[in-house]
């Protein structure tokens, strides 16, 4: 017995995805001791980087998604981009044209904003305690 017809993929139509940014979006309310990625609950910083992506014309290949808690709270806002698994944190609007066309066009980290290592989900990261700036 032959498969029912479905949708068939065509990179003509449906390009693979480069890249998918994954922006935190968790809000908690203010004073938090683990800090909040986005306070207002309106995703500002998703907003700039779907905005960004097309003025640089990748958003057909790169995705920008709301994410919930990534759990790197002490860094927020927080940014992760897959598959490269590059982590940044503490990203602004304002740097959403260099994380565009520095990292997502030209491939290069932002040592800048990229979350060291050791600090991923590392439960005894100094920031969690409070310890680093």
């Amino acid at each position: 017995m032959e498969s029912p017809p479905g949708p068939t993929r065509s990179d003509e139509f449906m390009p693979a995805f480069t890249h998918h940014v994954f922006v935190c979006g968790n809000a908690r309310e203010p004073g938090h001791p683990r800090g909040s990625c986005d306070p207002g609950g309106r995703q500002p910083l998703r907003d700039a980087f779907k905005k960004e992506l097309k003025k640089a014309g990748v958003a057909r290949t790169t995705r920008a998604n709301h994410a919930g808690c990534l759990d790197q709270c002490e860094h927020g806002p927080v940014v992760a981009i897959y598959p490269q698994g590059i982590w940044y944190g503490r990203v602004t609007p304002e740097d959403v044209p260099r994380i565009v066309a520095r990292t997502i066009v030209g491939g290069e980290v932002l040592e800048d904003l990229r979350i060291a290592d050791g600090c991923l989900n590392n439960p005894d990261c100094p920031h969690r305690a409070g310890t680093a700036g």
